[in-house]
């Protein structure tokens, strides 16, 4: 059978550090592995990066508008679309990841080129109009306001014509039906990890990786992801602030940056640690490109978030084979199952948090079980092949 053609539709890319950018790149290598050619069409988020590169076997292309900002990506709307033009000989079908900005774009382009669009949400609301909420709120505006119900309701109507739509959680899948899109056309296909990056590692390595990552001797509890409010990060420091007096030499690192989210709290944490005189039992790495590094050299994973999607970050833990602690927001709760395979706390509670950081430190037996079940859990549901296959299923349909 001959391999498809595929265009993937992305806000941002690598250089750019998030569980968005590493899923782009995930799929895209999994398809090429297949025996698919695959093109990403992102923004040009940094003046330097080059109008198109090869990476992992992937044709980038990237189009403006140029520069960081959160409003930028917007742009998006316009210039996609004279790219899908210039490309339409290079694709068969096109996968937006992330259909808020690009979906529009898409689907005009589909249907004057007659090629099938598929829609994979990557944030809970984005067809409802909720995750716009925080945005519209500086304008005096909310989702329930006459004009945005309107706009909204007319994108969605031009929505309705994708040929498939993909939920990364059960509680994504059933907001796209709500908002009158038959059942039989979404699709749940879960974000996929790369478990030979994502792996366990060896006495040897976690020392070696300790050493070359500069961190101290201790238990080490480590969260990766965008430093932004939802997170629980703020939650998180309270808790580290009563758990670093009973727990001798443990160190929290916060792996990422806020980079410019509306809720960017980098600067508060920053702020929260230096008047606590937590300096040295907390450390921030700012944006990395080695996450799976960072994971891999520590005892514990906490991520005590309170909206999510996905969980892709846990996910990524979980297949090191680290125990965690985190909550059931959102699609966590389709596979983080209490003391079965991570430690659950509700969101926005401190002092259960402390609690369970103490837990997980002082009991390291039970970590280590819950970080075996995690490792298997991943391999039986989120592995990169697997993701893959159901990917390459459901392109194969709509092109059929």
């Amino acid at each position: 059978m001959s391999g498809l053609r595929v265009l993937v539709l992305t806000e941002t890319f690598r250089p750019e550090i998030g569980g968005g950018e590493r899923q782009a790149a995930v799929l895209g290598r999994g398809l090429i592995e297949r025996g698919h050619e695959v093109t990403l069409l992102t923004r040009r988020s940094r003046a330097g990066l080059a109008n198109e590169e090869v990476s992992d076997g992937m044709r980038v292309v990237r189009v403006g508008p140029t520069g960081p900002g959160r409003r930028r990506k917007w742009g998006l709307i316009v210039t996609a679309l004279p790219a899908l033009w210039r490309l339409r000989r290079a694709y068969d079908v096109v996968l937006v990841s992330g259909f808020r900005i690009l979906a529009v774009p898409a689907l005009i382009a589909g249907r004057w080129l007659g090629k099938p669009v598929v829609l994979k949400a990557d944030s809970n609301g984005e067809m409802s109009g909720e995750f716009f909420r925080a945005g519209l709120a500086s304008a005096r505006l909310a989702p329930e306001s006459a004009l945005v119900r309107a706009m909204i309701g007319l994108r969605n109507g031009l929505l309705l014509r994708a040929a498939a739509f993909v939920a990364i959680s059960e509680e994504i899948r059933e907001e796209i039906v709500a908002q009158g899109v038959p059942p039989e056309r979404v699709h749940r296909i879960p974000n996929g990890v790369d478990t030979r990056a994502f792996r366990p590692a060896t006495a040897e390595e976690r020392s070696a990786l300790r050493s070359r990552l500069g961190l101290p001797p201790g238990p080490v509890v480590v969260f990766t992801g965008r430093l932004v409010s939802y997170k629980g990060l703020p939650a998180l420091l309270e808790a580290w602030r009563v758990v670093v007096r009973d727990v001798t030499g443990a160190t929290l690192v916060l792996v990422g940056e806020g980079g410019g989210d509306m809720h960017d709290c980098e600067a508060a944490l920053r702020e929260f640690v230096r008047q606590e005189g937590l300096d040295s039992r907390v450390r921030f790495t700012g944006a990395v490109a080695n996450v799976e590094d960072w994971l891999r050299a520590a005892d514990l994973f906490v991520f005590p978030t309170e909206n999510e999607a996905f969980g892709l970050s846990l996910v990524e833990a979980m297949a090191c084979g680290l125990p965690a602690i985190t909550t059931q927001a959102g699609g966590i709760k389709d596979f983080a199952q209490h003391d079965r395979n991570a430690w659950v706390v509700p969101p926005c509670d401190g002092t259960v948090l402390a609690a369970a950081l103490r837990t997980m430190l002082d009991a390291p037996e039970q970590a280590a079980r819950l970080g075996r079940a995690a490792r298997e859990m991943v391999l039986a549901r989120f592995g990169e092949s697997a993701v893959a296959a159901a990917y390459e299923r459901l392109l194969r349909q709509v092109t059929a």
